[in-house]
């Protein structure tokens, strides 16, 4: 039997089965108790410390209580919590990126997603180096500065050695305007060898989704090849952060099992890397089973409604105050916009799941036939940054803080104490100022010089409110770019 320790680094012992099924006892029996519900809204709030706020989050146990209450009252003060927490920390900015899929060879069985061994009529495809190359200054042109690059497990294939070089081709294109700044990387579980060589290679944020916390259901829904071992995989944050990478992603797969079992169980990874690492996830996603080539996500008895969706992504942010979270174009526009409001900082835009899918194709076309998923939100990245304005978002292109040492614990202390806000407003205000510049129509470029001139003045630092409106007028007057502070 094994025994609940959030310091322990065996999977089994930091995501404890048994102690999820009392947690989740726990909250239905106090799912009513409103004097200990009002107790946890009111740890969960934002406090003003300083020129910042600071925020306690939440246990596994707090944040199940909140989850399981059905009173909407409870409810209404969560989601207003959720977004004060938001704001204070990450303000009206929300980060823009793009995946990348590189090739979708794989060895896995897994029973969700189309790239599984034995789909064989779904074409497998491998980007060679100027296929990347073409991919990436579609990318560009498009206006990204962010990847997260996917690929398939297959150790034949895509070994850790043509993701290496994949990341190098990336990081040398410079195209008219154009640079990626930053590339995420989203791939199978490996060594702490093999997390040295992506730390080495530039790399932000490792992500790795557990698609789910059961450890049995794991089991089932991965029967065949390397991904089928639950504790190697688990335990995979724990290697890239030995491995020197201090920024990691965590994700579970919405709809795969019971989400409220889900809920708790990435709760207590959250809490098992702060209590191990000093610090905790840097991104957290919230993806759901959707329709793919050969899956039907109807299959899985585990879907849960929008409504209780953006609870969950609501919940989340309050338990997990600091930590980014994201939301894909898996789900359409009304979702997305609604999860804004829950405490999402991070969506992609124009993204494809295909390999090769950018390349080749304008914003109206679109390759189907290697999508991983389908793509719900198909929206060309001009018209999400539009739309991300006209709701009094900044949308940022920003990826100062990697670029600048702000990473793992340096980033978590800036946040926590809301000095990271002096930089990240200004650094996103100049980064969309590039953008409107270089790639927006018109219409974006008019309501983006329009936000950036109110935002401006929200600056309280007068010498960083100078310098800010100095770098902008330098980038729609020369072609100089890439300020940061």
């Amino acid at each position: 039997m094994y025994k609940y320790d959030p310091k322990s680094l065996k999977a089994e012992e930091f995501i404890n089965h048994e102690e999820i099924l009392e947690t989740l006892k726990y909250a239905d029996e106090h799912k009513n108790d409103m004097e200990l519900i009002n107790s946890i809204l009111e740890k969960a709030r934002p406090v003003k410390q300083g020129n910042g706020c600071v925020c306690a989050g939440l246990s596994h146990r707090e944040a199940s209580v909140l989850l399981a209450c059905e009173d909407p009252e409870v409810n209404e003060r969560i989601f207003k919590i959720a977004e004060e927490i938001k704001l204070a920390f990450y303000g009206n900015r929300i980060v823009i990126f793009a995946p990348l899929y590189l090739s979708n060879y794989c060895v896995n069985g897994c029973l969700y997603c189309p790239y599984h061994l034995k789909n064989k009529h779904i074409p497998r495809k491998k980007l060679t180096q100027e296929e990347v190359k073409a991919e990436v200054i579609a990318l560009q042109d498009m206006g990204h500065k962010r990847l997260a690059i996917e690929s398939g497990e297959d150790p034949v294939n895509n070994p850790i050695e043509y993701i290496l070089e994949c990341i190098n081709t990336i990081y040398s294109i410079k195209h008219k305007n154009g640079a990626i700044r930053r590339v995420n990387v989203n791939i199978a579980a490996t060594t702490v060898e093999n997390y040295r060589k992506l730390k080495e290679a530039g790399i932000g944020t490792y992500i790795l989704f557990q698609e789910t916390y059961h450890k049995e259901s794991y089991k089932r829904l991965h029967p065949t090849g390397p991904k089928h071992d639950y504790a190697y995989h688990t335990e995979a944050m724990d290697r890239a952060m030995e491995g020197g990478i201090d920024d990691v992603g965590l994700g579970v797969l919405f709809g795969l099992e019971m989400y409220r079992y889900e809920f708790a169980g990435l709760l207590m990874h959250a809490e098992h890397l702060e209590a191990v690492h000093g610090v905790g996830p840097h991104t957290i996603s919230v993806p759901r089973v959707k329709p793919a080539d050969d899956i039907d996500p109807d299959e899985f008895d585990n879907g849960i409604a929008d409504e209780m969706f953006e609870k969950i992504a609501a919940c989340i942010r309050i338990a997990v105050p600091y930590t980014g979270m994201i939301i894909s174009t898996r789900e359409n526009e009304e979702v997305r916009s609604k999860m804004l409001q829950c405490g999402i900082s991070q969506v992609s835009g124009g993204s494809r799941t295909s390999v090769g899918g950018y390349a080749g194709y304008s914003d109206d076309e679109r390759p189907h036939d290697t999508e991983q998923f389908d793509v719900s939100d198909q929206r060309s990245l001009d018209e999400v940054i539009e739309w991300l304005m006209e709701k009094g978002h900044i949308p940022s292109f920003c990826t100062a803080c990697y670029r600048e040492g702000r990473t793992g614990d340096r980033f978590m202390s800036l946040c926590k104490t809301g000095q990271i806000l002096n930089c990240c407003h200004p650094n996103a205000l100049m980064t969309l100022a590039e953008y409107l510049e270089d790639y927006a129509s018109p219409k974006t470029k008019e309501t983006g010089y329009a936000l950036i001139d109110k935002e401006l003045e929200k600056i309280t630092n007068p010498k960083v409110k100078e310098i800010a409106k100095h770098n902008i007028a330098d980038i729609r007057n020369s072609n100089r770019r890439d300020f940061r502070f």
